[in-house]
């Protein structure tokens, strides 16, 4: 099966009327419940846990999501152990684009994960720095708190690169994204030494296809393939803010053998890591 969503038939994320996801409000619920059962007002909650009472309140409504430091300092207020905690994926989840948040589920099962990227540095390998600036010239442009949000979502998400090296991670860029000056020439510095940083991880590979290469398979555009926990296989592209994951085994089989072939096209990883260390040295 192919087409937009997870390819797997689960709903994506639903916002409500106000715009927000419902699992924000589901939470809000939650840690209203547990609070007054506690026998504790918004404004002694506040104060345990060192948030305004205009956070709490706005967490309690879902028009703000909680973070995971909120949630921590909830739980140990409430004298609870998880029930918060467990919704927390799914909150941080629910802050990403929405065209994404089908395959970020897909991605949290990965026992391998294997892209392609001929525009930007992938989100997984991205600095904070880097990051913001490409969200700063999305458009139709979003606000600073949507922005923050995003920015959050996308770093959390890089903890599965050290959360379980048991799952594999192979990288191709083209080698124009390694020049392109997103931000400034300082901030591409710290994110190709950010990206050779990323690299020494055992579980991290990442590979250069070099302009001199010319035509080469990835010029078909990006591509991700994921590898699941039960095994199965899914690819995933995206494009101006709309994204297909294809499940169809045979589809998925094409585009593996397609990106295995792009793997010999590219630099290896210790050719790749010199090309990125001299381009950095030139900022």
């Amino acid at each position: 099966m192919g087409g937009k969503g997870n390819g797997r038939g689960e709903a994506s994320s639903t916002a409500r009327d106000d715009g927000n996801p419902a699992i924000w409000a589901g939470y809000g619920r939650l840690l209203k419940l547990l609070r007054e059962r506690a026998g504790l007002t918004q404004t002694h909650l506040a104060e345990a846990i060192g948030y305004s009472v205009e956070q709490v309140a706005s967490v309690e409504q879902g028009r703000r999501p909680a973070k995971a430091d909120f949630t921590r300092r909830a739980e140990e207020a409430l004298g609870v152990s998880g029930e918060l905690a467990v919704l927390q994926p799914e909150v941080d989840r629910a802050k990403l684009p929405l065209f994404f948040q089908d395959f970020a589920g897909i991605e949290a099962e990965a026992v391998s994960r294997c892209s392609y990227d001929p525009l930007l540095i992938p989100g997984l390998l991205q600095s904070p720095e880097y990051a913001r600036a490409i969200l700063a010239v999305r458009y139709p442009p979003l606000d600073d708190e949507a922005q923050e949000q995003q920015l959050e979502a996308r770093l959390r998400r890089q903890v599965v690169l050290t959360g379980k090296l048991s799952i594999d991670f192979s990288f191709i860029v083209g080698e124009s994204v390694l020049r392109c000056p997103v931000g400034d020439s300082g901030i591409l510095k710290g994110q190709l030494h950010r990206m050779l940083e990323m690299q020494q991880l055992p579980n991290v590979d990442v590979q250069v296809v070099p302009t001199l290469n010319g035509a080469h398979t990835g010029l078909h555009g990006p591509l991700v393939i994921v590898e699941t926990t039960a095994h199965r296989r899914y690819a995933y592209f995206e494009s101006h803010g709309e994204s297909m994951v294809i499940s169809d085994p045979a589809k998925v089989s094409i585009l593996g053998l397609r990106y295995g072939k792009l793997r010999t096209q590219a630099l290896n990883a210790d050719e790749s890591r010199r090309l990125i260390d001299r381009i950095a040295g030139e900022l």
